[in-house]
């Protein structure tokens, strides 16, 4: 990758604390190290994860594989060897059918779940971040002035234009939708797009607000025998007699208070993810982005992704109930599977699609296991080894160390906290060179561990941030 002088910046929460497991629903049960993360470039993200974190938002969290109630292993495929199991073919089948013929499918999709993250399970953010203080601080080096970053590109790409999938070509390519009805796209996360002629025009939230809360007032007359309202300008089409849009269905779903709407955004929005672009990387650079399913004009569901430098990493799904029959839970990964074999003809080293955490634990989760070849995260270790081999471990025991070499480590286990960075007071410093100005109490069992979990690479490129 082109040289990157972005930093990453977070701060370190611990993990003694249980809270509520969203899989087998233990109140005090779950356990993961958690950090929030202001910046991070995509590097230090991709070797995270090769670590076993995963971000949620901003939050990025590791959990505590041998004392969580569910230990999640971080799982992998390997794009360009996939093969689809009869499964996937059936949900590629169904898709066609429906584009091609109209059949919609009848009851609700039951062969995997729709997300790529359980809602329940996400970990417990903090309630403490220094947000002003951090993204005010003008970062000075003790080397040199960190330059900024480049202005993010507005990015609108198609996803996956492979061939059309029959069961003599899915060995090749995975889909492709016929007659153009449904398509892909991708954007970068939190950037706005410019209005499309072709789609149904945009309404605002507060418009469509008010036109409910007219629509009941109306609803409220008529049972109460008085006559309905007279508008001085003419309605616009109700609900009633139009499809609702995705962003209408959102829109209803949530509950008018900010919080809501905050917390969407921070779940599904926010991203810590720095845009990058190098030569030799994908044409729509790396970084967070919202891939969007448009059928017939209207979007019924979003896929969350991060691509970086060795793989397209899976965050979240969410769609249209309406839609819920189509399998989107598997088409959406099986469209993401495609469109990482699209980025590594531009990308050779980006290779490997991420599903996040495979939990053998929680016989819902065990669907990830399906997307073949692939691999497992050993939580000691730290390499990949083949599901195949871990599942006869995990049949035995919810936790277990997959590599069979009993003399094997950790090889970028931490050697040197004192050269973990931090970020103190505007100037990035080693550790050894804060400890002596820190005043007060010390903290190095709390960077000790947030170092080890991190590894002594990251360590030294992360900053910890300090007040």
């Amino acid at each position: 990758m082109a040289a990157n002088k972005s930093f990453t910046i977070v701060e370190y929460f611990g993990g003694d604390d249980g809270y509520r497991c969203g899989y087998c629903k233990n109140e005090k049960g779950n356990f993961s190290h958690g950090m929030w993360s202001h910046t991070m470039t995509v590097q230090d993200y991709q070797d995270l994860i090769d670590r076993g974190w995963r971000r949620s938002g901003k939050y990025v969290y590791k959990p505590i594989m041998n004392k969580t109630c569910c230990p999640q292993y971080t799982i992998r495929c390997h794009a360009l060897k996939f093969q689809p199991s009869k499964s996937h073919k059936k949900s590629l089948k169904k898709m066609n059918k429906f584009i091609s013929n109209g059949e919609l499918p009848t009851g609700q999709d039951d062969a995997e779940p729709m997300d790529s993250v359980c809602e329940e399970a996400r970990p417990q953010e903090p309630s403490k971040v220094c947000h002003a203080e951090v993204k005010c601080a003008a970062i000075t080096d003790i080397q040199k002035e960190v330059a900024e970053c480049p202005t993010v590109t507005e990015v609108q790409k198609e996803a996956a234009d492979a061939a059309p999938t029959g069961p003599e070509t899915t060995k090749k390519d995975l889909m492709s939708a016929p007659d153009g009805r449904t398509t892909a796209t991708s954007t970068k996360a939190g950037a706005v797009m410019g209005a499309d002629p072709s789609r149904p025009p945009c309404r605002k939230a507060k418009e469509l607000r008010k036109e409910r809360r007219l629509q009941k007032e109306q609803m409220r007359q008529k049972a109460d025998g008085v006559s309905s309202i007279v508008s001085s300008t003419p309605p616009t089409p109700t609900h009633a007699s139009q499809p609702k849009t995705l962003e209408d269905f959102i829109d209803e779903s949530l509950p008018d208070k900010s919080s809501h709407c905050l917390e969407f955004r921070r779940f599904l929005c926010d991203s810590p993810l720095e845009a990058e672009y190098s030569p030799d990387g994908p044409e729509v650079g790396y970084g967070s982005f919202h891939q969007q399913y448009w059928l017939d004009g209207r979007l019924v569901a979003v896929g969350v992704i991060d691509i970086l430098p060795t793989c397209v990493s899976s965050v979240y799904l969410y769609y249209h109930p309406d839609s819920a029959s189509l399998s989107l839970g598997s088409y959406s990964a099986l469209r993401e599977i495609a469109f990482t074999r699209q980025l590594q003809k531009q990308s050779p080293k980006l290779c490997f699609y991420y599903l996040g955490f495979y939990i053998h634990s929680c016989p819902k989760m065990r669907y990830k296991g399906q997307y073949r070849p692939s691999d497992l995260l050993c939580p000691e270790t730290y390499a990949w080894v083949a599901i195949e081999r871990c599942i006869l471990q995990l049949e035995n025991s919810r936790y277990a160390r997959f590599n069979q070499d009993p003399d094997a480590g950790d090889a970028r286990a931490l050697k040197d906290v004192g050269r973990a960075m931090v970020l103190y007071r505007r100037a990035v410093m080693p550790y050894a060179a804060y400890s002596r100005k820190r005043k007060g109490s010390s903290d190095e069992t709390e960077v000790q561990q947030f170092a080890g979990l991190l590894g002594q690479d990251c360590a030294e490129r992360i900053l910890l941030y300090r007040a």
